[in-house]
């Protein structure tokens, strides 16, 4: 590891990183942990008809990404305008709250309104990106990031894990609650260890008049990064609506089926956690853009065997390549963005940044339901290839505009 550089601004980048590394992973998990149980909650809350089970139980898994996808740029604007920390201690104590008010829910419309507030009030995943990238040495910024995304990677693996074991054993409403407390010690975490290095007031106005004197924002190269990050998690996500009936072209009996469901999300996951730290290294020392437009081609190829398989096990290797190739992406996406944007401004560009992926986590599976029941299971692979392939395209033609300038 390199010495940590003397700029002041610099000064605490490694222990803010394992902060928000921790504080990340506990509050994604918060926000997946009910996947396994949610609809065996929403029978504990009085209703019993199966087709309306499903109906709350999908309004209320949704309702955080769509408030989430909301707010996100105006929590980045609140950042830039007050700092960096003051949000994620927002962002903590309210997702305790939240979390521990779901553990009090009496009626299926609290449970999907409480879904909503914790969206709402939280964003502590985006705020520590926004952190992170801000307040880390450029030269480290992309390995830095690639640590993050793998604790936010962490937790959406291990939350539907802990979401199977602890109800059986404390119950669901404990399970909340036991989620909230542990979301708190986040908030302390945060609120006693994270150290921002506030702007002085002629720093202040000395970066308002340098950002009177240069562009503002780089817009053509953000608005493809929020396109890129929107894409990726598209890619990831459009065989979620059909990958148990597509292991069931292979494997028999429904416990097979779901246990190969299982490694087959989990692998993609897998390999995104063990590589991105590694190419966010990589990005900073060959560049950002070369990276990207590398990983979006390479997922772009891998998809196309994955239409291929003749046996399940090969679409789980496929999946942990596809997730290793997808792994340092988004922290270079990011790294790219604030390298963009002038510093005060990164907060909210990153907002953005987080709502165009919350928009792909609900375009992608729709995408892969609507081509899977219209054309049949192989064609959403083929199909997510050729977006993949043209989003690479798109990188790979802008970053030679920029090495020709």
């Amino acid at each position: 590891m390199e010495q940590i550089p003397a700029a002041p601004e610099f000064q605490h980048w490694q222990r803010n990183l394992w902060v928000c590394v921790l504080g990340s992973f506990s509050t994604i998990v918060a926000m997946t942990l009910l996947l396994p149980f949610l609809p065996l909650y929403v029978q504990q809350l009085g209703i019993k008809e199966p087709a309306a089970i499903a109906r709350w139980s999908g309004a209320a898994y949704g309702a955080t990404f769509f408030s989430a996808a909301l707010t996100a740029p105006l929590w980045g604007k609140l950042a830039d305008r007050y700092g960096r920390k003051l949000m994620l201690i927002r962002a903590s104590l309210g997702m305790a709250v939240a979390m521990s008010l779901i553990g009090m829910a009496t009626a299926p419309w609290q449970l999907v309104a409480l879904r909503l507030l914790a969206g709402l009030l939280g964003g502590y995943a985006s705020g520590s990106t926004i952190l992170v990238a801000s307040q880390t040495p450029k030269a480290q910024t992309g390995w830095a990031l690639g640590i993050l995304s793998s604790g936010i990677m962490a937790g959406n693996v291990v939350g539907p894990l802990l979401g199977g074991v602890l109800p059986p054993l404390i119950g669901i409403r404990h399970t909340f609650w036991l989620t909230g407390a542990v979301i708190f010690l986040a908030f302390l975490a945060t609120t006693f260890l994270l150290k921002e290095v506030p702007q002085q007031k002629g720093a202040k106005k000395a970066s308002a008049a340098s950002a009177e004197r240069t562009p503002p924002v780089n817009h053509r190269v953000v608005r493809l990064m929020w396109l890129s990050g929107m894409l990726l998690i598209f890619a990831s996500m459009s065989i979620e609506p059909i990958i148990t009936l597509y292991i069931g072209e292979f494997v028999q009996g429904d416990h097979a089926i779901t246990l190969m469901a299982g490694l087959v999300m989990s692998a993609a996951a897998l390999g995104s956690i063990l590589s991105a730290p590694r190419l966010g290294k990589l990005a900073d020392r060959i560049g950002h853009w070369r990276v990207l437009t590398a990983g979006l081609l390479i997922c772009a190829l891998l998809l196309i065997p994955q239409a291929l398989i003749t046996a399940a096990w090969q679409l789980v290797v496929l999946r942990f390549l596809m997730g290793m190739a997808l792994g340092g992406l988004l922290p270079c996406i990011t790294a790219i963005i604030r390298h963009n944007v002038p510093e005060a401004r990164v907060g909210r560009m990153l907002g953005y940044s987080t709502s165009a992926q919350y928009i792909g986590q609900v375009s992608g599976p729709l995408f892969g339901g609507f081509v899977g029941g219209a054309f049949g299971l192989r064609p959403v692979f083929f199909a997510t290839s050729l977006v993949m392939a043209l989003c690479g395209w798109l990188n790979w033609r802008r970053s030679q505009k920029i090495d020709e300038k």
